[in-house]
């Protein structure tokens, strides 16, 4: 915009003054928003890059040498999300079945590319919402050309599980075909590829992020993996199964409800929340928690019980918190289960009336019914009928090399100059931390601590449960440490995460009692063509912010100032120490050859 003062004496010159002060008034939030913008420490200040041809041009490129004959793009249209980001919306099949979905800003593009997991068994395109990346600037400013893929079948059952050709692309295809047409369609729409690639995902996402770097390590620099589902066979058919009928009486009704597990709670706290020093509600690490629930049990014959626990309830906490073993040899059929400070949310598995069915048993049934076992069992399968013994972990291990991403052997990944960082709550119920911990750990004795740690971080969240919320400090952003790490050479150290006031939870959690799920399927052919996924800004109105550390290290408190603000902690020893168990599976967790196809 040209500006000049017009002559005519002061009336001029005073008229031009004002006329430039409204300049400067309209431009100083473009100056602020330009400040804002400029990238974090580490992070590669990359000029955007604005289209080399049309929206709808994209409708011609040709994605048959990626995906196969009937591969194509069938929709491309200029859309703007709310925040006033302008994008190319593109959406097509990779034969046969797989959707995927580009989001292509037009304006605001810094060749950088964002690929997004897929929770649950997916079966739906889920490009709205980008997880560990509260505050990310480059993400905010639309820095990313994002896609998102539904893993080749709709909807959120596990009927597809009838066909072997969806489980490859559930299990690894989908999502490798998907970042190849992505960066296809990216080249064909700026005149030029992604300079970094970038996969972040939770839950199965989490399990997805691990497959492309064991598989297919040189789709992206780097990868962010929360709370993987990576012991996937294992997970659903044995630990969810397990936490759905250790709590049945022999009528089939729930012992243990869910208004019962603040008095667990508040035991557990009561022994342990003051075990890192400051008492605030939350565990800084479960693993020193020696917590006996039998101290909560009644006395006998005792009328009162709002303050105590039944022997069977006692009962079955132990059996929620073991997990499952061979009644024959004892041997442990799971690493793990939900760890102490985590009680508010089981109600994954603990109903809240005594005939209601839980999560936890909806995931079990899906996976045993659909898609774990070689042949599908025959209709009218209960978790009734599931024995939970070695035989069960052998029948697993038959698709082991399709679906799990437990490969510790990521010297490829590594050899790329791929950056990785796993991260997982420690109040999580859907997924045990104690399965990533023995990932990482498998990891460092594969590849030796020092390679590991020069290429990998594991963080872990008190108080978070499965992915976000929880108890504890759950908004976080990995994306900025991973983007400095990987385009700066800065390796990540201490995380600040944040709480906001009101998001600590309710006494049974913060999703509530009861059972949860992904939402429906879209229908891929009338949606509307995503926007650019929303960013989350961080919240403001903290309830408090701490920071965490590379596993194995612990925060610690200074001793003085406030100790619901980060600034006032600092890196403590590497306390935190975990040996998995002799368990049934543990040869899941050593190098196998993946299967490609059952």
């Amino acid at each position: 915009m040209p500006f000049t003062i017009s002559p005519g004496g002061e009336a001029g010159r005073a008229g031009g003054l004002r006329a430039l002060a409204v300049l400067l008034l309209a431009l100083a939030p473009l100056r602020a928003a330009a400040q804002d913008a400029a990238p974090a420490p580490g992070v590669a200040d990359l000029p955007v890059v604005r289209p080399a041809g049309s929206c709808a041009d994209l409708l011609k490129t040709d994605l048959t040498d990626i995906g196969g004959e009937g591969s194509a793009v069938q929709r491309a249209e200029e859309v703007t999300n709310d925040a006033g980001i302008a994008a190319c919306s593109v959406q097509g099949t990779l034969a046969p079945s797989i959707t995927f979905a580009v989001v292509l800003p037009t304006e605001t593009w810094t060749q950088r590319y964002l690929q997004l997991g897929c929770g649950g068994l997916c079966g739906r395109l889920s490009v709205d919402q980008v997880g560990a990346a509260s505050g990310c600037q480059v993400l905010q400013a639309g820095g990313f050309a994002v896609a998102a893929t539904d893993m080749g079948h709709q909807g959120s059952d596990a009927t597809w599980g009838n066909d072997p050709q969806k489980r490859a692309d559930f299990a690894h295809r989908a999502n490798h075909l998907t970042a190849l047409a992505a960066k296809a369609l990216i080249a064909a729409f700026y005149g030029q590829g992604p300079q970094f690639s970038y996969f972040t995902g939770c839950s199965d996402g989490g399990r997805e992020a691990l497959i492309e770097a064991q598989r297919y390590p040189d789709d992206f620099d780097g990868i962010i993996a929360g709370a993987p589902a990576a012991n996937f066979q294992v997970q659903n058919s044995v630990y969810h199964a397990w936490q759905a009928v250790a709590n049945k009486d022999a009528e089939g009704r729930a012992i243990l409800l869910a208004d019962r597990l603040p008095i667990l709670h508040r035991a557990v706290l009561a022994q342990c929340d003051g075990l890192d020093g400051v008492e605030d509600g939350l565990i800084a690490n479960p693993l020193a928690c020696d917590f006996d629930p039998g101290t909560l049990q009644c006395e006998a014959g005792a009328s009162d019980t709002s303050a105590c626990l039944t022997p069977a309830e006692v009962e079955v906490v132990r059996k929620l918190h073991d997990g499952p073993s061979d009644p024959a040899t004892g041997k442990r059929l799971t690493i793990g289960g939900p760890q102490w400070g985590s009680e508010l949310r089981w109600t994954v598995f603990v109903p809240e009336a005594a005939t209601d069915t839980t999560q936890s048993e909806d995931h079990a049934v899906e996976a045993i019914t659909g898609v774990s076992l070689p042949e599908n069992p025959p209709e009218g399968l209960t978790l009734a009928d599931v024995a939970f013994d070695e035989a069960r972990i052998e029948q697993l291990a038959a698709l082991h090399p399709l679906y799990d991403a437990t490969n510790p052997d990521l010297s490829g990944f590594q050899g790329s100059g791929g950056k990785l960082i796993l991260y997982h709550g420690w109040s999580d119920t859907d997924i045990s931390p104690l399965n990533t911990i023995a990932y990482y750990e498998a990891v460092r004795a594969q590849m030796g601590d020092a390679a590991a740690e020069g290429f990998a971080r594991l963080y872990l969240f008190p108080g978070m449960y499965h992915c976000s919320q929880g108890e504890g400090p759950y908004e976080v952003d990995l994306l900025t440490p991973m983007m400095a790490w990987v385009e700066g050479g800065q390796a990540p150290d201490g995380i600040v995460a944040r709480q906001p006031q009101g998001g600590e939870g309710n006494e049974f959690g913060q999703f509530g009692p009861g059972k949860g799920g992904p939402p429906g399927a879209d229908d891929a052919a009338t949606a509307p063509l995503p926007g650019y996924p929303a960013a989350e800004a961080p919240s403001t109105d903290l309830a408090r912010s701490r920071p965490v550390y590379p596993y194995p290290a612990l925060p610690a408190f200074s001793g003085h100032g406030d100790p619901n603000d980060a600034a006032d902690w600092t890196k403590g020893d590497a306390t935190v120490a975990f040996t998995a168990p002799d368990w049934a599976g543990a040869g899941f967790f050593t190098p196998y050859q993946p299967m490609e196809r059952q």
